[in-house]
């Protein structure tokens, strides 16, 4: 709901009171019988709703009214309709786009205020043209809007005072919106797929990043390039795929004295022998290398190619023609005809789907040609290829004395289109229509459709002497003196499918190099430089993408980063920077400057699992041991929150371990883990009768293979790095668990007065047995006075003796975990207590057994009381 901007009543208080009492005054009533009498004297028709008008709507649903319309003759899209806002609002990323100059906003205007009471001053206001529905049933009003800038996944929203000068009625049921016109009833129908998008983006409060990238704006066009579809297909454009390339310096090598620009490149560390070998090897195999669109035939079609599997319940839309300034025209001339002179395109007539061409100016200044297959790539179902996972590539190329990388030749236009969908990639120019016959960037599933291609014509070669992402392709080896050997493997299949190397984005015989955004080498896996020395030059901004970007930057770091989770919690304006968060944010800094170096492990190694708990993080290393040197694999860390603050510190021990199982997943199915711990763990985990959450945990770690042992009193440095980097200054919120250090000695437990300066734990347990069953139940009461209740029914027949004893155990185990120092223990069993108690003797021998296992419990306690 927004309120304010005084549309109807102005702005004066005279102006408010008569608005508010307008209501009350008799003429209204014959006003409306009046207009109601004109309106059945003009025989306009009336506005219905029908069950048929459902058709296309998923239910059940609660979506927003999403539509497109026409603002100042602009194609907008993602308009909300919202009868709950007293006014019309365009924020200020589309009030740019539509090209206005900002000297027409009227500047005398009134905060807005929303449903929470926040404040929020619209930057002016404007009369725009708003037009909705289709001719002939189109109507056209002037809207009063409001120009806000603030985050939003929204480019305007269309309040009550519209819908009324409309004499809209609207049906949320039916996502359908129906008004008067001339020629009669007209509508617009929602768009439940903007609805859900726009609500996935306000969620995740990236609308300002999302908004950024969802316009196309042209001289009288504005198309929000989302609407559900996913983004284009184009690894180059994408930061999680970075493109592979060395980082060590390079020489330029000339493959023919007759084209003495035809270069690749070559490390530099390569001896003058293996020097030579290469030269010769990439001279003699020239044909894979294209160095104009003209070197590429491209893939066979009866190898691969791009099919789209239109869904045939989708109606074909052909987009409406933009109109561009005379420099848009002249390069897409160019590059139309670049296009058709290699055969990429060709003219089409009478094609059943048509998108518009859109040109981006890239940062050299030349333009650069897309085409808005939006409404295409919503009718085409996702492909669900699997791509490779970007850490098992990784670790499956670190450890190689010799890497060379390479990239295709604009690797998507190297497959053709199938026949049968050419003409639906149709788009619009002012020379003509033109379809592809490559595969064009741009269109859903060319990601899938290129993997799988690669992994088809590589099959016997990949994760043995090469790796590949897409069009980024890596060969290794061991050795260097047998790397030549698998170039040419590889090179054989280039050569017997047709696929050509771009040679500027290609680099051979290196030994260290950046792949999918990891540095790797032959001593392992490097933090990268560069955002090493970023993180350690960067400075703090009053904002919260700085702060996520921090914390997503330092996931070893939970628990310090701690002050920053507290900053967030604060007023999306306006975040309260501390000394605390100074500190943490220099420390933080220091750390991410420190690049460590991770290891690969072996196949069959056993691997060794440190683990780490404290008040508000967990966190794991998974180390190699070879000849006894302890090399880390991988960091695991989470934040606790919520309910895991409150989790018994065992339980948090043996959350750790699951959290490390399910994101280290590969490697435990592939290794034997052995966690090194000097806490009850396996115990706790294989009898976790006092915990639905740890019978849960044991099945699920049941299925790998994790063994159990004390940790030795010498540590390796890098666990003991690791631990200290954990360990926070103020002890009495950080109080750990760490499974390295040995149990603290504790005196023997003492029967008598309790010390008040240590808090006092009180359990009430009580056990009962019955013809029906047997159970107990236990109440443990924290120093805060917080209670922990637990009811136990045991699936074995037992004396009521047996349950009352079963029921301290169980009492005993809890206080235990939840790491009690004094205890108040109270049972209404007498003979359980003066047997506790030694008043009593145990002569059965399962008595006997019962109080053993008590005794050794209550040791873990420096003083108790049974009563």
């Amino acid at each position: 709901m927004i309120s304010g901007g005084a549309p109807l009543a102005e702005t004066s208080n005279r102006s408010v009171k008569n608005y508010v009492r307008a209501v009350r005054h008799p003429q209204i009533l014959s006003i409306a019988g009046g207009r109601n009498d004109k309106i059945r004297r003009l025989g306009r028709e009336p506005i219905t709703f029908s069950e048929e008008e459902e058709g296309g709507i998923i239910f059940p649903h609660s979506d927003p009214m999403i539509i497109r319309a026409d603002v100042s003759e602009f194609d907008v899209g993602r308009i909300l309709i919202d009868t709950g806002s007293s006014v019309n609002v365009l924020f200020a990323d589309a009030f740019n786009a539509l090209g206005i100059d900002p000297q027409h906003l009227n500047k005398d205007i009134t905060p807005l205020l929303s449903f929470s009471g926040d404040v929020v001053k619209p930057i002016g206001s404007v009369q725009l043209p708003f037009a909705v529905g289709t001719i002939p049933r189109r109507t056209i009003i002037y809207t009063h809007f409001l120009v806000v800038d603030c985050p939003t996944a929204y480019n305007a929203i269309i309040g009550r005072t519209t819908l009324t000068k409309m004499k809209a009625m609207l049906s949320p049921h039916m996502l359908l919106l129906k008004f008067p016109t001339h020629a009669g009833v007209g509508q617009v129908r929602g768009d439940q797929l903007s609805a859900r998008t726009c609500y996935v983006s306000a969620t995740k409060d990236s609308a300002r990043a999302t908004l950024h990238e969802a316009y196309y704006v042209a001289t009288n066009v504005v198309v929000p390039n989302g609407r559900g579809a996913d983004k284009p297909d184009d690894p180059r454009d994408e930061a999680v795929t970075p493109q592979a390339q060395p980082i060590e310096d390079l020489e330029s090598v000339t493959l023919s004295e007759a084209q003495p620009d035809r270069q690749v490149r070559i490390g530099t560390t390569l001896s003058s022998a293996l020097l030579a070998d290469f030269i010769a090897f990439l001279r003699a195999n020239t044909e894979v290398f294209a160095w104009s669109y003209n070197d590429m035939p491209g893939i066979a079609p009866s190898v691969i190619s791009h099919k789209l599997s239109i869904c045939p319940t989708f109606k074909p839309i052909r987009q409406k023609w933009r109109a561009y300034d005379a420099e848009r025209y002249e390069a897409m001339r160019l590059e139309v005809q670049k296009m058709k002179t290699i055969g990429f395109i060709q003219e089409v007539t009478y094609p059943i789907w048509l998108a518009n061409s859109v040109l981006v100016k890239e940062s050299s200044g030349a333009w650069r040609m897309c085409q808005d297959y939006t409404d295409l790539n919503n009718s085409c179902p996702k492909d669900s290829f699997p791509l490779p996972r970007i850490d098992q590539m990784v670790d499956a190329t670190a450890g190689h004395e010799l890497l060379s990388f390479m990239d295709a030749y604009s690797g998507y236009n190297q497959i053709f289109m199938s026949p049968t969908d050419r003409e639906h990639t149709a788009f619009i120019t002012d020379k003509g229509l033109y379809c592809y016959n490559a595969m064009p960037f741009g269109l859903k599933n060319t990601r899938a459709t290129y993997q799988r291609l690669v992994n088809k014509i590589f099959s016997e070669l990949i994760g043995t002497t090469m790796e590949v992402y897409v069009d980024d392709m890596l060969v290794k080896r061991k050795t260097a003196d047998s790397h030549l050997h698998n170039l040419s493997l590889m090179f054989s299949v280039l050569k017997q499918y047709n696929m050509r190397l771009n040679p500027s984005k290609c680099a051979f015989g290196v030994s260290s190099g950046k792949f999918l955004g990891f540095m790797i080498s032959q001593r392992g896996i490097e933090a990268n430089p560069e955002k090493s020395r970023h993180c350690s030059t960067c400075r703090y901004r009053r904002r919260r993408k700085i702060f996520r970007v921090s914390l997503g930057a330092s996931p070893l770091w939970p628990d310090r980063c701690a002050p920053f989770f507290k900053a967030l919690k604060g007023s999306k304006r306006q975040i309260v920077w501390t000394t605390e968060c100074d500190r943490a944010f220099q420390d933080l800094k220091a750390y991410m400057s420190r690049a460590p170096l991770l290891s690969t492990p072996l196949p069959g190694e056993e691997l060794i699992l440190y683990l780490s708990v404290s008040a508000t993080a967990l966190s794991s290393v998974l180390i190699r041991k070879p000849n006894g040197i302890e090399l880390p694999i991988f960091y695991i860390s989470h934040a606790l929150q919520d309910a895991e603050l409150r989790y018994p510190e065992l339980e948090k021990l043996a959350y750790a371990l699951v959290l490390s199982a399910r994101k280290l997943r590969p490697y435990f199915q592939a290794h034997s883990i052995t966690v090194l711990t000097n806490q009850p763990l396996r115990q706790i985990l294989q009898r976790p009768e006092t915990s639905g959450r740890l019978v849960k945990w044991a099945i699920e770690l049941s299925e790998f293979d994790i063994h159990y042992h004390p940790r030795p009193a010498e540590k390796g440095q890098a666990v003991a790095d690791f631990i200290s980097e954990m360990t926070t200054s103020e002890s009495a919120d950080s109080k750990y668990i760490t499974p390295g250090l040995a149990s603290g000695s504790v005196a023997h437990p003492t029967e008598g007065t309790f010390n008040p300066s240590i808090p006092l734990w009180t359990l009430y347990v009580d056990g009962s047995s019955n013809r029906q069953g047997s159970g107990a139940g236990l109440v443990l009461k924290a120093p805060d006075q917080t209670t922990i209740e637990y009811a136990i029914r045991f699936q074995f027949q037992a004396s009521n003796n047996e349950a009352e004893y079963k029921a301290l155990l169980a009492g005993l185990r809890l206080a235990k975990e939840m790491g009690a120092q004094q205890q108040k223990i109270c049972s209404d069993s007498q003979l359980v207590v003066n047997q506790v108690l030694t008043e009593f003797e145990a002569k059965d021998t399962s008595m006997a057994a019962y109080l053993t296992h008590a005794r050794r419990l209550l040791h873990h306690f420096t003083t108790y009381q049974v009563q």
